[in-house]
């Protein structure tokens, strides 16, 4: 829609004067230009609306992902937790077998004496 209103005002625009050498009284020109201005600024606030319109269904799908990701919290909250468990695990299993290695080393001293 908006297209074919630029393209007519572009040609009413390009065969203004009709190539004479005869300009259009002042008032005409005037008038003229007041009916083109009228137009394009009609175009550019349907333009401005379509604008306005899209950035609206951005928004839109900007807080429905946002929405989805604040739903996932709870469960990444929960793997953070069995994450932190369960690497806690690991370091006590590395630990104790730490601390029994120190023990037989003591054992083995003890013997060898």
């Amino acid at each position: 829609m908006a297209t074919s209103h630029h393209q007519h005002h572009q040609q009413t625009f390009v065969g203004g004067n009709g190539g004479g050498g005869d300009a259009p009284p002042p008032q005409q020109q005037q008038k003229e230009f007041e009916t083109r201005r009228a137009l394009l600024v009609n175009d550019i606030g349907e333009s401005l609306e379509q604008v306005l319109t899209h950035i609206n269904a951005l928004n839109r799908s900007l807080e429905g992902i946002i929405e989805i990701g604040n739903e996932f919290s709870s469960v990444e909250a929960l793997w953070s937790q069995f994450e932190t468990v369960m690497g806690r695990g690991d370091e006590d299993e590395s630990t104790n077998q730490q601390n029994r290695t120190d023990r037989d080393d003591e054992t083995i001293d003890e013997s060898s004496t």
